[in-house]
């Protein structure tokens, strides 16, 4: 192979891989644009004016996700699912998820709140019963407790890893809303926290990634030059 077809080839090679990656920056910048716009668009959701119920079932959850909603029923404690290797602030513990009975018929899975572990013993909890008869409960709608990886048979009892909404809603027999509803206010002698953290979007995580790449882009440039151009020429003048 001549010195001008390795040269030729040397060339075409960081090119590509210089475009590549500097469109791969870019791409990973539009998916931030995205996550910007969808960042604004829960914002001002929450700025709506309170829900005084959930809507019907047709509405799509993905609609109603962040708006804050004030709901009346009595609570299904019965039914309460302690969510395993759930964290608040750092610390292991629980989401206690209770459905509420609406007046309509139909239930609603609420995240009530934070238990923490029992260090000694995983499966010792120090219950938080709910409030008997009519309640008022506010939160904001939210999808369903978001999955973990699980073992066989992890998916069930009242300590689960994970809840799936038409499972749980045949285990039941309740008519269970497509969506969940994290709740916010609750009573002060309850003892569940509910310091819930605000939805992040992970703008960060693609700036992050737009920068390795134009780097790498701008790193494959700076080689070439001074590999293919600079040194070569150094070396003639010698």
């Amino acid at each position: 192979m001549t010195a001008r077809i390795r040269f030729v080839l040397i060339t075409c090679a960081a090119l590509a891989v210089a475009l590549l990656t500097a469109r791969l920056g870019v791409w990973q910048l539009s998916r931030a644009a995205e996550k910007n716009a969808l960042q604004a668009a829960i914002e001002e959701r929450a700025r709506l004016p309170v829900l005084g119920a959930l809507p019907n079932d047709a509405q799509p959850a993905a609609v109603l996700a962040h708006r804050r909603v004030q709901l009346q029923g009595r609570w299904s404690p019965a039914h309460t699912v302690y969510l395993d290797n759930r964290q608040m602030n750092g610390r292991p513990g629980f989401f206690v998820v209770t459905p509420l009975l609406l007046p309509d018929g139909r239930a609603v899975l609420v995240q009530r709140g934070w238990l923490p572990r029992d260090n000694n013993e995983r499966t010792r909890i120090d219950d938080a019963p709910p409030p008997v008869g009519e309640v008022r409960i506010e939160g904001r709608i939210a999808p369903p407790p978001a999955r973990l990886f699980e073992f066989d048979g992890a998916d069930a009892g009242r300590i689960r890893q994970n809840i799936d909404l038409d499972v749980f809603a045949r285990e039941s027999g309740l008519r269970l809303a497509p969506l969940s509803v994290v709740q916010t206010t609750g009573p002060a002698d309850d003892k569940l926290s509910r310091d819930w953290p605000a939805p992040a979007t992970g703008v960060a995580k693609h700036h992050g990634y737009a920068f390795q790449w134009f780097g790498f882009s701008a790193l494959v440039v700076i080689l070439y030059v001074w590999f293919q151009l600079i040194q070569p020429r150094r070396q003639r003048h010698r």
